[in-house]
């Protein structure tokens, strides 16, 4: 993430994740780098400046983001979210 926001001349703004709810209960997400606004929930997981609107806190609570190769050579970031309710945990070894 440092990397991108320095290579994209993002060096200063937070990676902002939002979250909303679909008509159908799952969990729609958006994110990527931002100023921070003064109602902002600001947290620093791994030494990076995330940011979060105060609406999108209770959707994402014990959600985890990571970066995975999905194919070789396919990395992207995915979004395991417990509070969807099309979630499906990882297997053991994956």
């Amino acid at each position: 993430m440092r990397t991108a926001s320095q290579q994209g001349g993002m060096e200063g703004l937070a990676l902002r994740i939002e979250a909303r709810r679909r008509p159908d209960g799952s969990i729609e997400y958006a994110m990527g780098f931002d100023e921070v606004r003064e109602t902002d929930l600001r947290l620093s997981p791994e030494g990076i400046d995330v940011v979060l609107s105060p609406p999108s806190k209770d959707l994402v609570e014990e959600m985890v983001l990571d970066f995975v190769e999905l194919e070789p050579g396919e990395h992207q970031f995915i979004f395991m979210n417990p509070n969807d309710p099309h979630y499906v945990p990882p297997k053991k070894g994956s």
